[in-house]
Order: structure tokens, then C-alpha cells, then sequence
């Protein structure tokens, strides 16, 4: 899909923006900060990654909060399905209710119904004003009334509330160049990293600091510091979202993606602490303003013993609380027979029979997402 890597179109008044699968995301950002606007969906991955791998797993990224998931801000797309037959649902209207919209069916299918080749998306305009900060809390419990507080006060200008905990930060400290501790000297048990984004830059930064000043009076932060440049502000999203890097250079990692309550998204965290006790170092990490738990053991080496004590038991914990086994990564190969710890056996048949209408042969991306239980390849 590389190839296909060309804007079609960008509407100014409207900030719709069409273009061909094979864009690379930073491309598409750089594009839009020349027009005036910013691509709703940005994530660590953006210098490598193609819009239509984000639309076909339904890429979430560090602003969800403010902008919504990709089924809210694409307006079409085109598609080609197994028998080669082109499907053009590449429409710019906001509100079209006529009939089903087969849309969706492609954002998050992971490419198993059909190959998006083209996109039309709602793009934002840019805003001048954008705060970064970043906080330490207590505990858990600290960051969750904060996000809250944060929703209250900050309300419209919020656009992204991200938290690490010590095990994060010590391995970015530890295992990427040139990175330091915002709150020295000590560490603290969690970070919180907060950015507003608005069009009036001192009503903007006014708000923030006056949240910030009642969050450390009431004890909800132990301690923070607003970023005074772009610089500083780079530095702190680095802190983010170097985790995963971190992790690699750290050795061996088992990864996992969830979404669950927020109020309980962290006794996961503290649970597969005590079940492998010093066998394995257990990081949490994530977006927590739309609860999603990114769930990392870092181990000496790739152990089945260690394996055993992860799964099931990750997949039955986040079950029993009625998360998502996949927050935002999909199912793919590894999970496809993992699906039902997430949906209904009934929900699922539907899904296999949506696939075999559409691919009878089992020809796009076999093996994924659904369980192998319910495809005939």
C-alpha cells in the first residue's frame, strides 16, 4: 500500500481531508499543520505507520479524549473485497442515514473483510494555545480523582490525560538516552501527563495553573511542573511514549492491551505483582482518560512457567470485570481464539457469518480476529 500515497483532497472550510491507504500518519500531520489543522489521531508509531492500517485496526492513540475513536471521525472510505469488487463509501457528509453504514464494518476489521484504499476524515483546526504538564500522584487513587477533577475544570481545553507508574519511569530513566527525571530527585509511585489545547494561550495557561494549584492543595498531586517551551513539552510526551522502546531494550516483554473501568484498571496491575512475586517486573502504563491499561511484564527471558501464570488469567480478570482483551491493537493472529473472554458466542457467530458473505474463501488476512473454531480454511 505504500505506493498508494497521495492527498486527494483537503476542504479548508470544512477540514475534511481525502486521501489514498498508503499515507504515512506524520506525513498527513505535517500536511495539516501546513493547512491549519491536526490530524485527530496521533501515536507513537506515526513516522512508520499508514492511515489505513490505523482505520483497519481502529488505532486509538493519545487523544482519543478529546477527538473520539476513528469510528467517529471518518466519513468514508473505500474498500476492496475479496472478489476485487471496489466498494466507493468514500462520502464527506457528516449525517447520511441512508441505510446501513458498511463503513464501520471496516474500521477495526484488521483487514479480514476487505483492503481500505482510500479515506475521508473530519480534521480539527489547529489551536494556538497547547499546555503540557507533568505530575505526580500518590496513588491510584489520586490519579482517578484528578482525571475527574480534570474533566470538571479544564472541561473543553483537555485533550489528553496519560499516567505511568515508578516501574514505567524507571525504565525510560534507565534504558533511553537522554532522558531526565522532570520531578527530581525523588521517584514517585505514578505520573500523570496532562495537555490542554485552546485558542486563547492566556486564558489557557490561567486555567491550568489555577487547576494545577488546587490539585497540590487538596493533595491530589505530591508535585508537577508546566512545560515553558516546545522543548520541554517534546521532552515529556518523549517520557510517554518511550515506555514501549524502553521495554524492548529492557528484554523480554509480554504485552497486553486492555480497556477496563478505570477505577479498578490498576488492581490488574497489582494483582499479576503478587502472582509472579520477583519472577517478572509488571508495568502499567496507558491512556487513562478513556481506561485503557497498557499491561507490560518484563522478564529475564521468555519463560512458559511465567507464561502459565499470565494466561489465562489476564484474559479471565479482564473478563470477569467486563474489559476489552484488545483496546485499540485488535485481535490478529495471537488473539483471534481469545475473542470470546470479550464477546458473546453469539455476537461472534454473526461476525463469522459477515466474513464468509464477504470473503467465502478466506482469502483476507486468514487466521485473524475470528476464532479458528468458526472459519473453514
Amino acid at each position: 500500500m505504500s505506493s498508494m500515497n497521495n492527498v486527494i483532497d483537503f476542504d479548508e472550510v470544512s477540514g475534511i481531508l481525502v486521501c489514498e491507504a498508503g499515507c504515512i500518519l506524520e506525513n498527513l500531520i505535517s500536511f495539516l499543520d501546513n493547512q491549519g489543522f491536526i490530524m485527530p489521531l496521533d501515536l507513537g508509531a506515526k513516522g512508520s505507520c499508514q492511515i489505513g492500517g490505523n482505520v483497519s485496526t481502529n488505532a486509538g492513540g493519545l487523544r482519543l479524549i478529546r477527538y473520539g475513536s476513528l469510528h467517529g471521525t471518518v466519513l468514508g472510505l473505500e474498500a476492496v473485497l475479496a472478489n476485487g469488487n471496489v466498494l466507493d463509501m468514500l462520502g464527506t457528509l457528516r449525517k447520511d442515514n441512508t441505510g446501513y453504514d458498511l463503513k464501520h464494518l471496516f474500521i477495526g476489521s484488521e483487514g479480514s473483510l476487505g483492503i481500505v484504499t482510500k479515506v475521508s476524515i473530519l480534521t480539527p483546526p489547529k489551536l494556538s494555545s497547547v499546555n503540557i504538564a507533568f505530575l505526580a500522584c500518590k496513588d491510584y487513587l489520586s490519579c482517578q480523582r484528578l482525571l475527574l477533577e480534570a474533566k470538571r475544570k479544564l472541561g473543553e481545553i483537555l485533550s489528553a490525560f496519560e499516567f505511568l507508574d515508578s516501574e514505567a519511569m524507571d525504565l525510560v530513566l534507565n534504558h533511553l538516552e537522554g532522558i531526565r527525571n522532570p520531578l527530581p530527585p525523588s521517584m514517585h509511585n505514578f505520573y500523570v501527563l496532562i495537555e490542554t489545547t485552546g485558542s486563547d494561550e492566556a486564558y489557557d495557561k490561567e486555567k491550568l495553573e489555577a487547576f494545577l494549584l488546587r490539585s497540590m492543595e487538596s493533595g491530589l498531586i505530591s508535585d508537577g511542573v508546566l512545560a515553558q517551551d516546545i522543548n520541554q513539552a517534546s521532552s515529556f510526551w518523549r517520557i510517554r511514549e518511550g515506555i514501549p522502546e524502553a521495554l524492548m531494550r529492557a528484554g523480554p516483554v509480554y504485552k497486553y492491551d486492555l480497556s477496563l473501568p478505570v477505577e479498578n484498571m490498576y488492581n490488574l496491575v497489582e494483582d499479576m505483582r503478587v502472582r509472579l512475586a520477583e519472577k517478572a517486573k509488571v508495568v502499567g502504563y496507558g491512556h487513562l482518560g478513556d481506561g485503557n491499561l497498557h499491561l507490560n511484564i518484563s522478564a529475564p527471558q521468555y519463560d512458559d512457567m511465567i507464561l502459565a501464570k499470565i494466561e489465562p488469567y489476564v484474559y479471565e480478570w479482564t473478563s470477569k470485570h467486563r474489559g476489552s482483551i484488545s483496546a485499540e491493537h485488535g485481535l490478529g493472529l495471537m488473539k483471534a481464539n481469545k475473542i470470546f473472554y470479550s464477546k458473546s458466542h453469539e455476537t461472534v457467530q454473526v461476525m463469522a457469518s459477515i466474513k464468509k458473505l464477504l470473503d467465502p474463501n478466506g482469502i483476507l488476512n486468514p487466521y485473524k480476529v475470528l476464532p479458528h473454531s468458526l472459519t473453514s480454511y
